[in-house]
């Protein structure tokens, strides 16, 4: 699933990319200048995956200088965060952040879900010793 999202997102910067005509320094054509309109867009992406335990998503809208969205992560001690945020003209980004559920975490750490892992040893050498 990540590879299709990530191969879409690439294929669409090349499309970008690619409608864009490139001036470089050399160029000795005049800039022609284009007066931008108000930015509008509006996206959202969530992704669930069960066997790796992943499950976030996103949304944002933007309508001129009014900019408002949200995004939520499966934490690993179990809770959900949310975040809704808003951009209005100057005011910058205001964000309110919630968390839903119940933080678990295991009794001790041979209950944990990850196996115990012993460093190597390493050796350090004078350097009048040979190696």
């Amino acid at each position: 699933m990540n590879t299709k999202i990530l191969i879409l997102l690439g294929l669409a910067a090349v499309a970008a990319a690619d409608s864009r005509e490139f001036r470089g320094y050399g160029d000795s054509r005049s800039f022609e200048s284009y007066e931008s309109s108000e930015a509008r867009y509006d996206f959202n992406y969530a992704v669930r995956d069960d066997s790796s335990g992943n499950d976030f998503g996103h949304q944002e809208a933007r309508d001129g200088d009014n900019t408002q969205g949200s995004y939520y992560v499966h934490l690993p001690d179990g809770r959900r965060q949310t975040v809704t945020y808003y951009v209005d003209g100057d005011s910058g980004y205001i964000a309110d952040v919630k968390y839903s559920g119940e933080a678990r975490y295991p009794d001790s750490y041979e209950s944990a879900s990850f196996e115990s892992y012993e460093a190597p040893r390493r050796r350090y050498y004078d350097s009048n010793e040979s190696k």
